[in-house]
């Protein structure tokens, strides 16, 4: 019997796909073999040395000890995707909001209350100050062409706007889906230079840190609306709030609030609703638990964040190594194996950065003094036999 522990409410679309038979699912379940997890701090927990892994049911790692988890061997699965479709929406509205003041004329309205018959004469009189740009025919610049950046910039491009796209990194799979029309540039000064609208869809790391900022502010054409849906991070709020000030950019949208951020004029704070939709919450959920069962039951990775993705068909004994990505593993692995007689029917090897994972089909009895010889490598991380 698995222990798999909840740290979050997570959908029943999800936790209903494992077999009661084999699996304790509950926030209570203590020493848990894996952990389902959406916006819970991780960062001061302590993992048994029985944690097999923790699927994130959704994108952004960040409250997961990513590092701290490679090193003990406990994989970290993420659901790329599952929220996309919310999240595109959310943005498209963003846009909007954006240009057309909605947020400060709906707070206005609100606040004629009270004055009877005279509402409608004050709703024509004062409706101007509120009045902004339609977004057809501008130019929207999609940071980021990832599961979200590709849907925003096709969906931008239906609603009759010109989309310029950079991503150093874009996938073939993300190139394929993407809209024809949808210009890529290599320098993301290009994209700055041309843009009515900026979207960022990028995770955060040390690389992408304040990539809003006030060199990169300074290349944007002025009166630039700047939405913010992926990390709070990704802005330098000082230098977006000079920028809000100065009239350089006139609006920023960000669905992460700081309070730095809160109250000043034209920045429009959502409260982190990216994914908040039902149809996002049981797609993550459902992923998931999905990437858990084929790792716990086949050793299979997918969707893996701190260590490569990597799948085999065996016919007999799975061996899965998590090891460090140095020179010789490989051969101590194939030398422990051959001196215990086990024959090796089929292999497979996979590196992320500083980690890697071996998975061997093996003939033969795996036993756990094999086992225990192969951990008893100083690169070896972690050894697990499947059967």
């Amino acid at each position: 019997m698995y222990n798999i522990q909840t740290l979050n409410k997570i959908s029943a679309y999800g936790t209903d796909n494992f077999d009661r038979a084999k699996y304790n699912v509950a926030d209570t379940a203590e020493n848990p073999d894996a952990i389902m997890v959406r916006s819970a701090a991780m960062h001061d927990m302590e993992f048994g040395s029985n944690l097999l892994a923790i699927a994130r049911a959704g994108a952004g790692v960040n409250n997961i000890p990513v590092d701290k988890c490679a090193e003990q061997g406990i994989c970290v699965f993420n659901t790329p995707g599952a929220n996309a479709n919310a999240v595109k929406e959310l943005v498209i509205a963003g846009l909007l909001i954006s240009s057309r003041k909605i947020p400060e004329a709906m707070t206005w309205a609100q606040g004629l209350k009270g004055n009877g018959a005279e509402v409608g004469k004050m709703v024509e009189k004062g409706k101007s100050q509120f009045a902004g740009p339609e977004i057809l025919g501008k130019t929207l610049g999609v940071i980021g062409l990832g599961a979200i950046g590709v849907l925003v910039a096709n969906a931008a491009i239906s609603l009759g706007m010109k989309v310029v796209g950079y991503d150093p990194f874009l996938s073939v799979k993300a190139a394929l889906g993407l809209d024809p029309a949808v210009k890529a540039v290599s320098d993301i000064k290009e994209l700055y230079a041309v843009s009515d609208y900026i979207t960022i869809h990028v995770p955060y790391n040390a690389d992408t840190k304040g990539t809003f900022n006030a060199d990169s502010i300074a290349l944007m054409k002025d009166g630039v609306r700047i939405l913010n849906f992926a990390r709070g991070e990704l802005a330098d709020n000082a230098a977006i709030i000079a920028a809000l000030e100065s009239g350089k950019v006139s609006a920023y949208v960000v669905d992460f609030p700081d309070d730095s951020i809160l109250g000043v004029k034209n920045a429009i704070a959502i409260p982190h609703l990216g994914a908040s939709t039902p149809e996002s919450e049981d797609n993550c959920a459902m992923m998931a638990a999905l990437e858990l069962i084929d790792y716990i039951e086949n050793g299979n990775i997918k969707n893996s964040v701190n260590y490569p993705d990597a799948s085999l068909n065996a016919s007999g004994t799975k061996v899965c190594v998590m090891h460090k990505n140095v020179p010789s593993v490989i051969s101590v692995i194939t030398t422990v194996l051959g001196d215990a007689g086990i024959n090796i029917d089929n292999m497979i090897n996979k590196s992320k950065k500083d980690y890697a994972y071996t998975i061997i089909d093996a003939s033969g009895d795996v036993t756990d003094a094999v086992s225990a010889k192969l951990s008893a490598d100083d690169n070896v991380i972690k050894v697990r036999v499947i059967k």
